[in-house]
């Protein structure tokens, strides 16, 4: 690698890291939490993300999406991992397909090999997201921990979080609703660079006219993939221009060329301050990276619940109480 490109990304990591601690607020989660209660933690769910993504390069994506749709959800608690149950036959999990549980579920058999009964669900979904960006994106920074795992879970709480249909406004408010600025939002939309959405997600922008933002080529392309009244569950790759497992600054590029899946992608040009914010990350990756970093441990602080609030669940899927 030239001189540079370290150099750059040296800048990157150290830039990344000076973000991420002035985002953590003070008497909250703690960097090295578990340093002395289960030193290889991190290790060991580092480990288990690397082989997860290897069998499945999506995998990823799927985690951070996870993450995301966790803490904009009654705050950072794992309450997105609860299966139905006698008790509670509609938590979250049921209102939107979302993928990764089978993955959650074997991160935690492997932290749980190591020290059982520790490290929580929660820290367990930021960690896994810290560390796909740092192997599908190549560049690593610090994820604080303590996050306890939540007692509740309801499927209409996930009606109010940010959805593709929306106009910037809209996602604006929905992010400064969970503390989170507009940097915030534009950094944490390039996680769209890569994972797979479904075609009834894309289709609303294609049918019955093509959205005139956009672009005719890549329209045409979509109306192959997901053809009128096909089916709305067809997997399609949120970025179709270049490599679709590579977290990376290619999103605002492909947003500036009307290439994007989304409303809620293409509407970050309608705002003067988006669109300048578009611009800047893609013209600097390590910038975007910093920004990127910083954005996803402050949005990891949303609601968390600590010391002795919630629990530590046995198992993601379920409460310690069987609830």
């Amino acid at each position: 690698m030239a001189t540079s490109t370290c150099n750059a990304m040296l800048l990157m990591v150290a830039t990344a890291f000076a973000l991420s601690m002035s985002s953590l607020a003070a008497g909250t989660l703690q960097y090295d939490f578990y340093k002395t209660s289960c030193p290889g933690a991190e290790a060991a769910i580092r480990k288990a993300t690397e082989e997860l993504i290897a069998s499945d390069p999506t995998i990823g994506a799927a985690l951070v999406r996870l993450f995301f749709h966790d803490c904009f959800v009654r705050g950072c608690d794992g309450s997105i991992l609860l299966n139905p149950s006698n008790s509670n036959p509609n938590p979250e999990k049921i209102t939107i397909p979302l993928r990764g549980y089978d993955a959650v579920d074997k991160i935690k058999a492997a932290v749980e090999a190591v020290c059982p009964g520790i490290v929580s669900c929660a820290d367990i979904l930021a960690f896994a997201s810290r560390d796909t960006a740092a192997i599908n994106g190549g560049f690593t920074f610090a994820m604080p921990g303590g996050r306890r795992d939540g007692l509740v879970s309801v499927f209409s709480d996930v009606f109010g979080i940010p959805a593709p249909s929306m106009q910037v406004q809209q996602l604006i408010q929905s992010f400064a609703g969970k503390g989170l600025t507009v940097d915030d939002l534009v950094a944490l939309s390039g996680a769209h660079s890569f994972g797979v959405t479904h075609c009834n997600f894309v289709t609303p922008r294609l049918y019955p006219t093509v959205d005139p933002t956009m672009n005719t080529d890549f329209a045409g392309n979509l109306t192959n993939v997901c053809p009128r009244n096909g089916s709305g569950s067809k997997v399609v790759n949120n970025n179709i221009v270049t490599d679709p497992n590579r977290l990376s600054n290619q999103y605002y590029s492909n947003v500036l060329a009307g290439k994007v899946m989304f409303t809620s992608d293409q509407t970050l040009t309608s705002s003067g301050d988006t669109l300048n914010l578009v611009k800047a990350n893609a013209a600097n990756p390590v910038a975007w990276m910093a920004r990127f970093a910083a954005a996803l441990v402050k949005m990891g602080q949303i609601e968390v619940l600590m010391g002795t609030a919630g629990e530590v669940r046995k198992v993601c899927g379920a409460t310690n109480g069987g609830n």
